[in-house]
């Protein structure tokens, strides 16, 4: 499935730091024998999209390697690959004896963070990919685990917005300001700031005045809301977000991390780029495993769009629906009927009542029987 601009979920302004990482940092590109390459142990990328990886392919018998590799030395004469591994492999595939490097002296971390920034500018790289990425990078730039991460996403909007409904919205609002103002007025106004589709702040900096992000991690002479090291820590998560791009920290928090929730079958198709996310999100509504396994090959296989898989699925429910309906159990009817008779004002109609003593005459016969 190759992405394109419309299907990208962010497009990052970071370049990677190829003239920043100490060391080793001078120099024009060298050619290195392919074979002294080795890939790391942990590699933040799993996947590739193979027609695009063909198509890289193609491209570099025709032109050969335009942008050099980034590699780090090891002991002896290897070299760990830090960035380039579509090309390493297209390489691989043509049979290439030598491929352009540069090397730079890195550290594990910077090693990681560099690999883990160069992935995050592919249009290619699939969204769980892509989400896990950002996990590892916020999780190295805050010294947490990546385990760590999602909670503290979720208190940081957590605070943001009892920050934003509290005390006019404002630390340090001066009271005249508010004297005349209900506080029904207030939850009004900031509800109309709050993003649609967040549901948190998305204000800027630049509209702190008057809006209530100078509670959380905010300078100035007002009291802050939280402790420091939250404050600090939302810092740092802005700073990655803003460096990525278009995406804010609150909506990978909102419409990213659910993501990560979806049954690992499901997470497979995504991670090799064989369903988008909103068709993986409907499939996954099927609970059983079987079941859902089946619809995922017929699926991908039948190249189903996601109305199809909705009105696939919608059938599906209602089948089920008709044949957990359909042999009803006797006794469960028989106390639901027996207690609509008891309420019931047919006792007063004596034709009516005539009819439920015939019929109580032959529950009787029957149960005489047995």
């Amino acid at each position: 499935m190759t992405r394109t601009k419309t299907t990208r979920p962010l497009k990052s302004k970071i370049e990677v730091p190829w003239d920043t990482t100490g060391g080793l940092n001078a120099g024009s590109p060298q050619a290195m024998p392919l074979d002294q390459i080795v890939l790391p142990p942990n590699q933040p990328r799993r996947y590739f999209d193979a027609e695009a990886l063909k198509q890289l392919t193609e491209s570099i018998k025709q032109h050969g390697i335009l942008q050099p590799l980034l590699v780090r030395p090891l002991d002896g004469e290897k070299h760990e690959l830090v960035a380039g591994e579509r090309r390493y492999r297209a390489a691989q595939e043509i049979g290439l004896k030598e491929v352009p490097v540069v090397i730079r002296q890195l550290d594990d971390n910077a090693a990681f963070q560099l690999a883990l920034i160069e992935n995050l500018l592919r249009e290619d790289l699939n969204p769980v990919e892509e989400t896990e990425g950002i996990l590892h990078l916020l999780a190295l730039k805050l010294g947490r685990s990546v385990e760590d991460i999602p909670p503290l996403l979720r208190r940081l909007q957590h605070e943001r917005k009892e920050a934003a409904l509290s005390s006019n919205n404002v630390i340090g609002k001066p009271e005249s300001a508010s004297d005349d103002a209900s506080s029904d007025d207030v939850v009004k106004d900031e509800s109309e700031k709050l993003d649609d589709d967040n549901n948190v702040i998305g204000e800027q900096e630049s509209n702190s005045e008057k809006t209530s992000n100078n509670v959380i991690g905010k300078g100035g002479d007002h009291e802050q809301q939280g402790s420091p090291s939250v404050n600090s820590d939302l810092k740092v998560v802005e700073a990655v977000f803003e460096g990525l791009g278009l995406m804010t920290w609150e909506s990978f928090a909102n419409n990213r991390l659910p993501l990560l929730n979806l049954p690992e079958d499901i997470l497979d198709a995504l991670r090799e780029g064989s369903l988008e996310y909103t068709k993986a999100k409907a499939i996954a509504q099927i609970t059983q495993l079987n079941e859902r396994v089946e619809f995922l090959e017929q699926a991908i296989a039948n190249k189903w769009s996601l109305s199809e898989i909705r009105q696939r699925i919608s059938e599906k429910k209602a089948a089920t629906s008709t044949e957990n309906t359909e042999p009803k159990n006797y006794k469960e009817r028989f106390t639901a009927a027996t207690t609509k008779l008891r309420k019931s004002r047919i006792w007063s109609d004596p034709k009516k009542r005539k009819q439920i003593e015939k019929l109580l005459a032959q529950l009787e016969t029957l149960t005489n029987v047995e």
